[in-house]
Order: structure tokens, then sequence, then C-alpha cells
């Protein structure tokens, strides 16, 4: 009997080896880290906290500037509809901001005013509007100025042809499979891969001519950021505590998630922060990019960014919603349900962040149409 069991286990070390060195040598070593950050820890996919697997960067927080409460702070209480979802998606923060003042709030499980969550693919908002201040500055030309400029090595027939704003609006026309589940795919090399230029440059080709269709890709985000970190000299976790943090008078410091210890932004995700401070992008945004009399975004960009491209729920790195409720919404939104909502027609803001969300109906999650038109209900004119 411990014969047998000597020998099982000398095989399965030997199994493990084999595999290893099998996952190594075919170029998918970044697996070892996805399945320490997900099974290992009994998950299936990325989660809001996995930024403890990673290698992060630093966003300083300048001079904080404490949110005004309403005069009927929290006095509203949630609907049951409304409580009901933002439970069933395991939700760890909801924030209304009325008027630039907080009207209600609400936090469950490690969710507070001051913890750091993941916001995924929210910050391919925030990589755009680090894009339109480079435009502004003179960095970058203008929204047409060639991805080859800045990256002279991306590869494909129509390589030439892109440029950064079709890495903006999602028609960048990439051989990049935007898949969650499939471990093998692009979206998982690039999540835990540790060199996500490489990822990019080697791995992905510019097949369809930029412009002519859209379709959402996360390595068409991460080309931008690239061309940023090419065209400033400084990381996007620099240029986002100098340009858009400490000017939005940010409580606490974020962080950026990295590809490794010295490494680079995953700029299509992984901005980490709380409900608070996350809902300074929408301030600005309802507010044409002016915050208190400084104009950090050109008003035009707002309005552009916010407006329909090749498809009518997706701006330049901003979802769009106007039929549910017969009021304008573009919002900033991660792929567990993170969402800064923005309605211009109200003066309101919505901040939701948590684990889970639900199927898509019509290009946006069935949870989000709840917490539009919920929040409208409680906290509209």
């Amino acid at each position: 009997m411990l014969k047998f069991i000597y020998r099982f286990f000398l095989g399965l070390v030997a199994l493990v080896v084999l595999a290893s060195l099998g996952l190594w040598l075919s170029g998918n070593d970044y697996l070892f880290k996805g399945l320490y950050a997900t099974y290992l820890h009994g998950e299936k996919s990325a989660t809001i906290d996995d930024a403890q697997f990673f290698d992060t960067r630093s966003i300083p927080a300048g001079e904080g500037q404490a949110w005004a409460l309403a005069k009927n702070y929290n006095s509203i209480p949630l609907s049951d509809s409304l409580k009901h979802y933002l439970e069933k998606t395991r939700s760890i923060a909801f924030l209304a901001i009325k008027r630039d003042s907080i009207i209600s709030e609400s936090y469950w499980g490690f969710g507070s005013d001051s913890s750091h969550s993941n916001s995924f693919s929210m910050a391919k908002s925030i990589t755009s509007m680090l894009a339109q201040i480079a435009i502004q500055k003179g960095i970058f030309n203008s929204w047409e100025d060639k991805v080859q400029n800045y990256l002279p090595e991306l590869k494909g027939p129509f390589a030439a042809e892109l440029n950064i704003g079709q890495c903006s609006d999602m028609t960048a026309g990439l051989d990049w499979n935007e898949h969650y589940t499939n471990p093998f795919d692009i979206t998982a090399r690039a999540y835990y891969g540790d060199d996500i230029e490489e990822t990019v440059l080697e791995h992905v080709q510019v097949s369809i001519k930029p412009g002519s269709q859209y379709e959402y890709q996360s390595g068409a985000t991460q080309i931008l950021g690239l061309c940023l970190r090419e065209a400033t000299g400084k990381s996007l976790a620099e240029l986002a505590s100098e340009w858009l943090w400490k000017p939005l008078g940010a409580e606490h410091e974020a962080f950026w998630q990295l590809d490794d210890d010295k490494g680079k932004e995953l700029a299509y995700c992984c901005f980490n922060s709380n409900a608070r401070d996350f809902a300074r992008f929408g301030k600005l945004l309802l507010n044409f990019g002016n915050w208190d009399g400084q104009q950090i975004l050109d008003s035009a960009y707002v309005k552009d960014a916010s407006a329909a491209k090749l498809v009518d729920f997706y701006g330049r790195s901003f979802w769009i919603e106007t039929e549910s409720t017969g009021e304008k919404c573009f919002y900033m939104r991660g792929i567990n349900g993170q969402y800064i909502m923005v309605i211009p027609s109200q003066d309101l803001v919505l901040v939701r962040l948590g684990h889970e969300r639900l199927e898509n109906v019509n290009h946006h999650p069935r949870d989000f149409y709840v917490y539009l038109q919920e929040g409208l209900r409680l906290f509209g004119d």
C-alpha cells in the first residue's frame, strides 16, 4: 500500500512538472498566475479585490477635497427593488451625488468610503480622458494621430491606418477576441501575463480596416495607453495623479495594476479606488470637464465622448443609454457591474461597485437599468 501511495505521488509530481514545462515552453506560463489568483482562492475569474495578486503603482492624491453632504443626506430610503438588486449582485457600494452633494450612500461587505476595489473597464474611460488632456497639452496633435507614430512595431495589413481615436471608440479592427472565461484567450494573457506591451505588439494585428466596424476590444485601449506612455515618457499612474486625481481633490490614494513589478499599467482595466473618489469623475463629466472653475477637460470632448459613434450605445470609451427612461445617461462601466452613471438633465451621478452584474439586455446589463430607473425615481427632480 505504501509503495502504491509513493508511486502515485511520484507520478503526480512528474505530471505537474511536465504540465508546467509544457506551459512554459508554449508561452502560456501566465496561466500559473491566473490559476493562483482564481481557482486556488475559490474564484472562477477576476475579482474586484484581486489587486493583492498584482504589482501596482500608486496614484497619489493631493490636498483632499471633502464632498458636501445634502441637507437630506441619507434620509431617502432605498426602494425594495433597488435593495433587492444591490444585494443580489453582491454590491459593496451605492452612492448618489445630486447637485455636487452626496444625497445617499450605502456600503456592504468590505466596501466603505475609503476602501479600494478594481474598477475593471471603467479604466477605459480614464485612459480616454488622459489622452484628451494630452491633446489639450499639445502632446498628441489630435485624435487623428496615427498609432504607428508611437508604436511603429504594431502589425497587421491596416496597422498604418489606425489612429488613437479609433482605439478609444472601439473601431480599431484588431484580431482580438474579447473573451473572459477561456484561459488561453488573448484577454486572459493580457490580464495575467507579465509583459502587456509584448502581448499587444507580438500577438495582435490590425486585421480589419479601422473605423469600419464597432467591436469592443480591451486591446484597443491598451494600445492607446501605450501610446500615452511613449508620447509623455511617464506612466499612466503618474499622468492620472497629475492630470486628474490631484486636480479633482481625491481624498485617498488610488493605484493601478501592472503587468509586473517594473512594468506597465493595464490601461484597459484595473484602476482601484472607492465610490466617493470615483464619483469625482462623474461630477467632472456632469460639469462638461470643469471642476470648481478649472477646465480640466475641453467641454467639446465631453460632448463628443458621450455621443454615439458607429453604434448608438457607445461613444469615445463611454457607454450611452437614452431609451429606457427618456433621460440621457452616459456612463463608465466595468465587467462586474462597476458603474459611474451621469444623468445631465437631473444633475445626478450614480456610482455602484460590487462583485457581480446581470446579463445584458440591448447592450446594457439588466441591473444597470434598475439602478438608473430607481436612482431617477428616488433622487431625480
